[in-house]
């Protein structure tokens, strides 16, 4: 059976169509470690995916412009992926997430944030640009654009 896109769904947004390129097991995982090093297969063979998941993941990566496939040498076979910058794009993105993950998870944490040669840890706030302040999550709210018709009940 053929996956339908989640932004065919009745509410198309960024977030569905964000879910499209990235939100597979594995894919943001895989983009955590390129931005710890990784850059080989073998690297990311590190995570403890099947290598055929991997290497479907690595590949709809590439074809979403997130990694780019670079050959090692000009005489090898073998390729280094390398975030892009919509690929880098997706720091945001894996610090949300971590905040989030921060507060509402429990477990061991092998990995940190830190902001450039500070070394001060780094979380993420919502931010109004118009205003050019800090907003709680509570003043946040999902609007419809204008024309939309699509009803969420039925």
């Amino acid at each position: 059976m053929q996956k339908r896109p989640l932004s065919d769904l009745p509410l198309p947004c960024p977030v569905a169509r964000s879910l499209d390129v990235f939100g597979e097991w594995w894919s943001l995982l895989i983009v955590r470690d390129a931005f710890r090093g990784a850059r080989r297969f073998e690297d990311f063979r590190a995570l403890g995916a099947a290598d055929n998941i991997l290497a479907a993941r690595l590949r709809k990566l590439v074809d979403e412009g997130i990694f780019e496939k670079r050959p090692i040498s000009e005489t090898s076979k073998r390729y280094e992926y390398v975030l892009t910058e919509k690929g880098r794009d997706l720091m945001t993105v894996l610090a949300a997430i971590r905040t989030w993950g921060e507060r509402w998870t429990t477990g061991k944490d092998a990995t940190r944030l830190s902001h450039g040669t500070t070394d001060h840890s780094v979380s993420v706030k919502a931010w109004c640009a118009e205003c050019d302040t800090a907003i709680p999550v509570d003043d946040i709210t999902v609007q419809r654009q204008p024309g939309d018709r699509v009803s969420l009940t039925s």
